[in-house]
């Protein structure tokens, strides 16, 4: 199955296709390999959401181990298998699915050679159908694979929704420009970020500060910036486009000043805005 990168128009499915079946305790495996199912990071899984698709929620069915021929440029530590597995729900697709599906998958073994028993495994797939072949899952990642629990169903299914909806955030590929106003008192002034995406959809941060007041900040996604506008909330879609796309640092050649100290006010008020969301949180 070879790596294939294509664009499709997308819908979202949420189907349900049974209950869940009985399933092995869930597998101890690296977080580089798999996400797991008691501590998944946001971060991560948007990570692969945005990216991929298809999304699906399958039980492994049959695991078989390729030939060397089969298992080029595989590391030593890592076993190329192919999984045979059916599908307990579609979560994001289009077009018709088969209701078992295949796909590759490079596993790690242990220190004695052997890999993690993956048959009964329930996990999800972030990845896309293999044109012309109803039913081969090509995975978005070598390491496209997230390890099924409550936690995560509910994960995934929030974040797929955001992400299919239109005009929903776009990753973040830099800053085009920024400014500092001061305001007419001592203390007062507006800092305006604007901020460059990767299908240029409009977004800008504003930063207020006012003399006894605690500074605030705001995020924009219209052409004209929104008076009404806020800070997003944590863990949502526009979060995580900031607090994992945006530089740390606000560069000086960004910012349009008329002095040293509207520069520095700017810049300040950036770091603000990156303090206030947080670390990104990805663990891989």
């Amino acid at each position: 199955m070879r790596i294939v990168h294509a664009k499709m128009s997308l819908c979202l499915i949420f189907l349900g296709l049974g209950t869940a079946t009985s399933a092995q305790a869930p597998l101890d495996l690296p977080v580089s390999f798999a996400i797991q199912a008691d501590s998944a990071s946001y971060s991560d899984l948007a990570d692969l959401i945005v990216i991929s698709p298809l999304i699906i929620d399958v039980t492994v069915r049959n695991v078989k181990k390729l030939t060397v021929e089969q298992s080029v440029g595989v590391p030593t530590s890592m076993e190329r298998v192919l999984v045979e597995a059916d599908v307990m729900a579609l979560i994001r697709g289009e077009g018709g699915f088969a209701p078992r599906v295949r796909f590759l998958l490079d596993v790690p073994k242990n220190a004695k050679g052997k890999i993690p028993k993956l048959k009964k495994q329930r996990v999800f797939l972030f990845g896309r159908q293999v044109q012309g072949r109803l039913g081969e899952i090509q995975l978005s990642r070598p390491n496209a694979v997230a390890l099924f629990s409550a936690a995560n169903d509910t994960l995934v299914r929030n974040i797929t929704s955001e992400a299919v909806q239109l005009g929903a955030p776009r990753r973040i590929t830099g800053i085009t420009s920024a400014f500092h106003s001061a305001g007419t008192v001592l203390g007062e002034g507006e800092t305006q970020i604007f901020l460059k995406t990767d299908n240029d959809q409009p977004l800008s941060l504003t930063v207020l500060s006012r003399p006894g007041q605690q500074k605030q900040w705001a995020v924009s996604t219209a052409e004209v910036i929104d008076a009404s506008a806020t800070a997003p909330e944590r863990f949502t879609l526009l979060w995580y486009r900031l607090a994992c796309g945006l530089p740390r640092s606000l560069p000086s050649e960004r910012v349009e000043a008329a002095s040293n100290q509207d520069t520095a006010r700017a810049q300040a008020d950036y770091k603000f805005v990156i303090d206030a969301l947080g670390p990104c949180g990805r663990k891989r």
